[in-house]
C-alpha cells in the first residue's frame, strides 16, 4: 500500500470519485454514468477513492460475462469441483460459534459448533459470514484483540438493497431492453446522501433492473421472462419499518416501470412477484445491520485497511468473501477465494502453485470454468 501511494496520489486516485469525475465532465448525466458504478459494491459515488474508476476500465476492457444457467448454475459447478477434490457439504447446518482453544499465548480455532449443539473438529476454520457477524457473534469477545466490539462496530457498513423478483409475459412490441438496465433517479447526489447518511426511504428512487432471459432463455417457461430489480436503500441502522412499507414500495416501483414505458402493460402480465429488504439480509443471511456488501468501501476500508482474510486475533481462523479484501462483487469474491486460499497454503506449508493438485496456471481458472457455459453480455 505504501510503496504505490505515491503513484496513487499522482493519478488523484485518492479524492472522491465523484470530484475526479466533474473534473471532466460538465454534463450531469455523463458525471452519473461514469460514477454510479461503486453502488454496485456498495460504495457511495460521493466518498468511494477515485481508484474506484477502474471498474470501468475492466468492464471496457474484459467485458462482462454470465453464467449460462445463472448463479444457481456457478453454484452448483463450484459444489461439484469441491465435492471431486474430497470436500462434502452440510446444508441446513446453521454455526452457532467458532470454537476458539488457549495454548500458550495463542488462540487457535480448533472447530464449529452448530444451533443443534452438535461440534465439528476443524484443523482450520474459514468463514463466508460477514466479517462483522463472524467477529461479533461467532467469536468469543475474550478471544479477539484486535477485532473487538468497538473496531468491528466503529467501521461503517454499506448500504443495503431491495431486490424485488417478477416473471412476467412476453408481447410483441416489447421494448428493447437489455440483460443489465440502469435506470437513474431524478436527483442523483441527493438520493445518495439520503442513503448513506441521512438513512431514509426517499420517494425517488434508482435502480438496476436486470433481465437474464434476454441472454439465457432457459431460465424462464418460454413466452416468459425472468427478472429482478435491486434498489439501494438504507441499512437498517434507519429506522424503517419494512415489514409496513415493503410491500407498497415494491407496488410503487413496478407500477413506475409499467407506466414510464419500460415493460408496459406490467401489471396486468406479471405471473410472478416476491421481494426481499435489509430485515432478509440481517435475519435470513447474517449480515451486520442488513448491510448488502459487508463494509463500505471508502479509502479506510479500501485495500490493506479492509477486514483482512486470515484473522489477527485467533490463529487457524480465516474469513473469505465480500466483506474481506478485495471487496464485493462475483469476481471480487472470487478473487478472494485466491487469497484466502495462498494465505492457508502459506500458513500450512503447502507448495502455492498447486491448487486442487493441479499447477495453478492450470487450476486456478479450470476450478472456476468446470461445467459452465460462459456467455458475453
Amino acid at each position: 500500500m505504501v510503496g504505490v501511494l505515491p503513484d496513487l496520489l499522482k493519478l488523484g486516485a485518492i479524492q472522491p470519485l465523484f470530484s475526479l469525475i466533474s473534473k471532466y465532465f460538465k454534463s450531469d448525466k455523463m458525471r452519473q454514468v461514469f460514477s454510479f458504478e461503486p453502488l454496485l459494491i456498495g460504495g457511495n459515488p460521493m466518498k468511494v477513492p477515485a481508484i474506484y474508476a477502474m471498474i470501468h476500465f475492466v468492464e471496457k476492457t474484459w467485458g462482462v460475462h454470465f453464467a449460462v444457467g445463472g448463479t444457481g448454475a456457478l453454484v452448483s459447478a463450484m459444489v461439484r469441483k469441491f465435492e471431486e477434490l474430497g470436500g462434502s457439504v452440510r446444508l441446513n447446518a446453521k454455526v452457532d460459534r467458532i470454537e476458539v482453544e488457549k495454548r500458550g499465548r495463542k488462540r487457535v480455532a480448533t472447530g464449529v459448533t452448530l444451533a443443534n449443539g452438535e461440534t465439528l473438529a476443524a484443523d482450520l476454520v474459514v468463514s463466508n459470514a460477514d466479517y462483522a457477524t463472524t467477529y461479533l457473534k461467532l467469536v468469543d469477545k475474550a478471544h479477539r484483540r484486535i477485532n473487538r466490539d468497538a473496531l468491528v462496530k466503529f467501521r461503517k457498513q454499506s448500504m443495503s438493497l431491495m431486490v424485488i423478483y417478477f416473471g412476467y409475459r412476453m408481447q410483441d412490441g416489447d421494448p428493447d431492453l437489455r440483460h443489465h438496465n440502469i435506470i437513474l433517479g431524478p436527483r442523483y447526489e441527493e438520493l445518495l446522501t439520503d442513503i448513506f447518511e441521512r438513512k431514509i426511504l426517499a420517494d425517488d428512487f434508482s435502480q438496476y433492473l436486470h433481465i437474464p432471459t434476454i441472454t439465457d432463455p432457459s431460465l424462464a417457461p418460454a413466452g416468459h421472462h425472468a427478472a429482478y430489480t435491486l434498489i439501494p436503500v438504507p441499512n437498517n441502522q434507519s429506522d424503517i419499518d419494512w415489514e409496513e412499507v415493503g410491500g407498497g414500495f415494491a407496488d410503487t416501483v413496478l407500477t413506475f416501470l409499467d407506466e414510464r414505458g419500460y415493460i408496459p402493460g406490467l401489471r396486468e402480465r406479471i405471473v410472478h412477484r416476491s421481494f426481499v429488504t435489509p430485515d432478509y439480509f440481517e435475519e435470513v443471511l447474517g449480515s451486520h445491520l442488513g448491510n448488502g456488501f459487508g463494509v463500505e468501501p471508502r479509502m479506510t476500508q479500501t485495500a490493506f485497511f479492509r477486514p483482512h482474510n486470515r484473522s489477527e486475533d485467533v490463529t487457524n481462523l480465516y474469513l473469505v468473501g465480500q466483506g474481506t479484501q478485495p471487496g464485493g462483487g462475483t469476481p471480487s469474491v472470487m478473487m478472494s477465494a485466491k487469497v484466502t486460499v495462498r494465505e492457508i497454503a502459506r500458513d500450512f506449508a503447502i507448495d502455492p502453485r498447486i491448487v486442487g493438485g493441479v499447477p495453478a496456471e492450470v487450476g486456478d481458472d479450470r476450478a472456476l470454468a468446470m461445467g459452465l457455459g460462459l456467455a458475453e453480455v
